[in-house]
């Protein structure tokens, strides 16, 4: 136990959500308000004929099963003097007559009971639903929202185990949790009322162990909130590391390190065990008390009760319905302990779940955007200062300016529409950076960066990315068909309009040749397809759009032979027309290029075309000779 007992202190860090997250998800019933109150109403229903049926089993044993004389029982019992004689009176004809009564009674009891528990179940199973598709829909929408910043620093598996498994573990307190506990605080308050009516010493000695279920139930509330949160951190690090790994099972192959990564997996495996398995235990010893704790409250009611019928203070039939509701008294109670799990299991992810929804967007957009008729393509940095990370408070200066969070350093630099212009550099010089921030992926410390003389945070980034057509090194290619990954469920973009694209981005020419064409099914990131054939299909892509500002970041770096002619071709296409940036570390490429820029450090050292930055001999001039060499 003493292990136990650790397992639980040395768990994950608590969530850091600090509002009320139970008060939270019960915002969404509000458009659901007549449906919860017609299944309170049905449960209400279902509990009153709970508390009935025993009653009417007891009354048919006391009038017509039990033979009685007149004056043969107290005044203390539960029928009352008439209804005793009235009793007394009958012949063994009306007492079967009254018992075939009560059995017909009592199966109307249990066909109303039967509607009643249908009708409930498949209305809030339905509310459930929807509210969970809700949320879930809400989480999404979230994420998609979040900067680019968020997804540099949360794992992959996290947002999904958060969409998924979280949202899953709500659907059974909405579906389930809220109409049971309900229903079973109302048939606890029920059954003791009831209790109480029929004879006050048999109530009170049936609720002798109430108090000793009330401290094993608040026990129990406080171990298993404990546990529920770190078997919900548990998985969510498993799923974490399975998304990764499963991603980069082609390093762990090449580099044959399968047997250190299944040892990993063993371990947070083993931490996801041993947390399920604290969790069982607390499960396990909770529920088996609460039952003995409902056989001996039961043996006291027949010890108790025998003896008051033996002295004719009750009836044989109150002292089986006392059985009966002392039964149905612990019964809602080992229903609640049930429902912890998921209750607790609800909440811990309900606050994971918030703890994601209330991420702020880094970058954050104006209430009132400019929103300009059309978008030109006039790019211009002004003093621009950026970094990822900053320390709190700082602020770029010059005497900071060494600082190597800083990526771009007072960086200025005008394009203008129509122009092509590359960047070049050293790895980490910041040319990427600067493509990110033109999309507003990213916002800047100090300076500014305009579009058509308009600062992009005074522009909505949906207005700004439409203008944009970005072609990446790495392309991303999702699960469906090659129609769908040229238009990304745009329905403006017509099949003409596809075939179009790809005939003058030469993606035509392997397409075509594919058995469904266009209709060729493209398994998770294309891995069917060559890199060169990917990039087409992402340059068609592009083109489909027809954007007025073109980005080629890294483009042309990873093509085979075969393709590279129809890649150079594609490229000539798009950039035709369109204010075109270029980052490239083959410098053959970009040497049509109207203007090249050249990074160093984060600052702009030289600038102008292949030719001019020759016959500068520097930065430029020594990469060019490194390339020939």
């Amino acid at each position: 136990m003493s292990e136990f007992v650790r397992g639980l202190k040395n768990r994950e860090p608590e969530l850091h959500y600090k509002g009320n997250a139970f008060l939270r998800l019960m915002g969404y019933l509000k458009p659901y308000i007549k449906t919860v109150l017609i299944c309170f109403v049905l449960v209400s229903v279902l509990t009153v004929l709970d508390l009935y049926k025993p009653m009417l089993i007891g009354d048919a044993i006391d009038k017509y099963i039990l033979t009685m004389e007149e004056g043969q029982l107290s005044s203390d019992t539960s029928l009352s003097a008439t209804e005793i004689a009235a009793a007394a009176a009958l012949t063994p004809d009306q007492r079967w007559e009254g018992i075939l009564k009560t059995a017909g009674l009592y199966v109307l009891v249990m066909l109303i009971a039967f509607v009643c528990n249908r009708m409930q179940y498949l209305m809030i199973q339905e509310m459930g639903q929807k509210i969970v598709y809700t949320l879930r829909t809400e989480l999404m929408a979230h994420v998609q929202s979040l900067s680019m910043r968020f997804f540099d620093t949360t794992p992959v598996g996290r947002i999904v185990t958060r969409i998924t498994n979280d949202t899953e573990a709500i659907n059974d307190l909405y579906s389930n949790i809220i109409v049971r506990l309900f229903r079973n605080v109302i048939k606890v308050i029920g059954l003791v009322v009831v209790m109480l009516l029929l004879d006050v010493k048999m109530a009170l000695l049936s609720l002798v162990m109430v108090p000793v279920v009330a401290v094993l139930t608040f026990i129990f509330r406080r171990l298993s909130r404990r546990c529920y949160q770190v078997v919900k951190t548990r998985i969510t690090a498993l799923n974490t590391f399975l998304s990764e790994h499963l991603s980069g099972m082609r390093v762990i192959q090449i580099f044959h390190r399968e047997k250190e990564k299944c040892d990993e997996f063993d371990q947070k495996n083993k931490e996801l065990y041993d947390a399920g398995f604290r969790e069982m235990m607390i499960f396990g010893i909770f529920r088996p008390l609460i039952y003995l704790a409902s056989i001996v409250a039961t043996a006291i009611i027949l010890g108790g009760g025998s003896s008051q019928v033996l002295g004719n203070a009750i009836t044989i039939g109150t002292l089986f319905m006392f059985t009966q509701y002392i039964s149905q008294l612990f019964q809602p109670i080992q229903e609640l302990a049930e429902m912890f799990t998921t209750l607790q299991s609800a909440i811990a992810s309900a606050e994971k779940i918030f703890t994601l929804m209330d991420v702020e967007p880094i970058v954050k957009e104006k209430d009132d955007p400019t929103r300009p008729d059309e978008i030109k393509g006039r790019i211009e940095f002004d003093h621009v200062w950026f970094a990822y990370e900053t320390k709190d408070g700082e602020t770029p200066t010059e005497a900071n300016a060494g600082n190597e969070n800083w990526v771009l350093r007072d960086v200025s630099f005008v394009i203008e529409p129509g122009q092509k212009v590359a960047f070049v550099g050293a790895t980490g010089a910041g040319k990427s950076s600067i493509l990110n921030l033109i999309g507003r992926y990213y916002d800047i410390q100090r300076g500014a960066i305009r579009i058509d003389g308009v600062d992009i945070r005074d522009m909505t980034r949906e207005q700004i990315r439409a203008a944009i057509g970005q072609v990446q090194q790495d392309v991303f290619l999702f699960t469906g068909d090659i129609k769908q990954n040229i238009r990304l469920r745009d329905d403006s973009i017509t099949d003409e309009t596809i075939r179009e694209a790809a005939h003058n981005t030469n993606a035509s020419h392997f397409i075509e040749r594919l058995p469904n064409q266009y209709d060729e099914r493209v398994t998770e990131r294309g891995s069917t397809f060559s890199a060169g054939q990917r990039q087409l299909i992402s340059f068609a892509r592009t083109l489909a759009y027809d954007p007025t500002i073109l980005i080629l970041d890294e483009a042309t770096a990873n093509i085979d032979t075969e393709t590279e002619q129809w890649i150079q071709e594609a490229v000539k296409t798009l950039m035709e027309g369109r204010t075109s940036i270029m980052v490239a570390h083959r410098l053959s490429t970009i040497q049509h290029c109207d203007r090249i820029i050249v990074m160093h450090h984060g600052k702009i050292r030289e600038s102008g075309t292949h030719q001019e930055l020759l016959e500068q001999d520097g930065i430029y001039k020594k990469l060019y000779q490194l390339q020939l060499a």
